[in-house]
């Protein structure tokens, strides 16, 4: 299967199964930078890099306050995600746990690093 060489992000790059979340959290070795915290797992046996986005009620009571994070850190993969290799197997958990909403920019760099990191 070909993805188009374009920034999208498909639903085939979108971490959703049951088992393979749980295997992601067994399996996956976990890290942790300044305001957010990941989790990946490499040969994960998939045929693209996959990935899930957490953002907790815990910090953010309304639902578009952890949309609005949601998104700006899919945006931040879409744009960066060439950093990982590109053949695929690589799946990648992000829990957002700030209790401030960061900038798109700021987002953007902390999901660069955790990028870079998967990259190694």
């Amino acid at each position: 299967m070909d993805l188009p060489v374009c920034n999208t992000l498909s639903k085939e790059e979108r971490l959703y199964c049951k088992k393979d979340i749980t295997e992601l959290l067994a399996k996956g070795r976990y890290g942790n930078i300044p305001g957010m915290r990941f989790c990946i797992r490499r040969e994960s046996g998939a045929p693209v890099n996959r990935i899930m986005i957490s953002v907790s009620k815990k910090y953010f009571k309304r639902a578009v306050k952890r949309n609005l994070l949601k998104r700006r850190i899919r945006e931040s993969y879409r744009l960066q995600k060439s950093i990982l290799p590109s053949n695929g197997g690589i799946d990648i958990l992000f829990i957002y746990n700030s209790k401030e909403v960061m900038s798109s920019q700021q987002i953007y760099e902390l999901v660069g690093q955790i990028l870079r990191t998967a990259a190694k």
